[in-house]
């Protein structure tokens, strides 16, 4: 908690920055520490906020809980797909207990789980012709690689679109898995251009197709329609691919998608920490996904505590407006204000999320409003592997 009683993630605190308690961030480092400690005593009864012996408030609100809670009904219930992405690798052991339908896939350097980024189906898109959305996406990973503050020039972005519609040729007439194409022939088509403009987008991807970052430029290998839950774990790309693996995958849950669809089966895909997608490329594909999941059997659910995020832009803040149900737990008192302007909170209801408990919350449905205590059972199987309790975690994997 900073001095003015709002609430920010940890690793997003700065040199400088004022905290409660009368504390000022003099460093700010990412240490690994060699074995799991509890960080905070979340065994006190009620509150999510503690105050520590220094002074310091801190807090949390049992989002990944609650998403697991409905990960576990959605599996019992029903016959549909669930693909999770887990940014913080929490959900693995919960996705193992579900047996062979379901696959923790890890996405690293060091992995040997590969995601074609160039992987695309027949029903990728609407249009006769699925190239279409293809090379938006493409794009949006061009963009994100070399870009740069500027973006995309109109000269790159219509030598990319050229390309990467000659790059699908082979496969569109033959469309066998062998003919399927990877990022390579992708670089090696660039190469062959005239231009100098292609020849510099070349070397931009050269480090993710020849050199030390090159995880994305193999075929897939994982098998998505033999699982009907998958979890993508992404903790360990490092920054340099973070933002890629996560575009990265969003375009392979959308291909899972597309061909559920044709099997008239429905797609849950869960995003844990939703503001890590809020911004530049993978912030406009995010508005993009949401937007097309709805018409084609899809239900996406994005996981945050910042709800800020969420309003960053008017093109994102469509996000928040075109979702037709709102799980709301305990909020800052700075997101509170904003939720209930928004939402249309009255002040009695707005009680339901200042400093409540856990499970406890407002759900809205439309223009429903309805608060809820959830207080889940914790003698049981299912508590051990959801919790998210420090203390606990290390029981829940084994």
């Amino acid at each position: 908690m900073d001095d003015a009683g709002e609430y920010m993630q940890a690793v997003d605190v700065k040199e400088g920055q004022k905290l409660s308690g009368g504390h000022t961030a003099v460093r700010v480092s990412v240490l690994k520490l060699p074995e799991k400690v509890p960080v905070y005593d979340l065994t006190v009864p009620r509150y999510m906020n503690f105050l520590l012996e220094n002074g310091l408030v801190v807090h949390n609100s049992g989002k990944s809980f609650s998403a697991k809670r409905e990960i576990v009904n959605v599996f019992l219930l029903t016959d549909d797909s669930i693909i999770i992405a887990d940014p913080e690798n929490e959900y693995g052991p919960l996705v193992k207990r579900f047996g062979k339908q379901g696959q923790v896939i890890d996405l690293s350097p060091t992995s040997s789980n590969y995601i074609n980024p160039l992987d695309i189906n027949l029903d990728y898109s609407d249009d006769e012709n699925p190239i279409t959305l293809k090379s938006d996406f493409v794009l949006s990973l061009c963009d994100l690689i070399i870009g740069g503050k500027d973006g995309l020039t109109p000269i790159e972005k219509t030598i990319i679109d050229r390309c990467t519609r000659l790059v699908y040729r082979d496969y569109l007439q033959d469309p066998r898995p062998e003919n399927m194409p990877i990022l390579g022939d992708l670089y090696e088509l660039l190469r062959k251009q005239s231009e100098p403009e292609a020849q510099n987008i070349a070397t931009a991807l050269e480090i993710y197709v020849n050199g030390s970052l090159n995880v994305f430029n193999h075929r897939s290998n994982i098998d998505m329609d033999s699982h009907r839950v998958l979890c993508f774990q992404l903790k360990s790309l490092g920054k340099a691919l973070k933002e890629i693996g996560l575009l990265i995958m969003q375009d392979a849950v959308w291909n899972r998608v597309t061909a559920n669809r044709e099997k008239h089966k429905t797609t849950w895909f869960y995003i844990d920490e939703f503001h890590l997608l809020l911004k530049g490329q993978t912030g406009a594909f995010s508005v993009e996904i949401w937007k097309r999941f709805r018409k084609w059997g899809g239900i996406p659910s994005g996981l945050t505590q910042n709800v800020k995020d969420l309003l960053a832009s008017r093109e994102i803040e469509n996000i928040f407006e075109n979702s037709d149900f709102i799980y709301m737990l305990n909020q800052a008192q700075g997101d509170r204000q904003i939720l209930a302007k928004q939402l249309g909170i009255s002040p009695t209801q707005l009680s339901y999320v200042t400093h409540s408990g856990p499970g406890e919350g407002l759900l809205f449905f439309g223009n429903v409003i309805i608060p809820f205590v959830d207080h889940f059972p914790k003698d049981t199987s299912l508590y051990q592997i959801m919790t998210t309790r420090p203390e606990e975690v290390a029981e829940a994997g084994t």
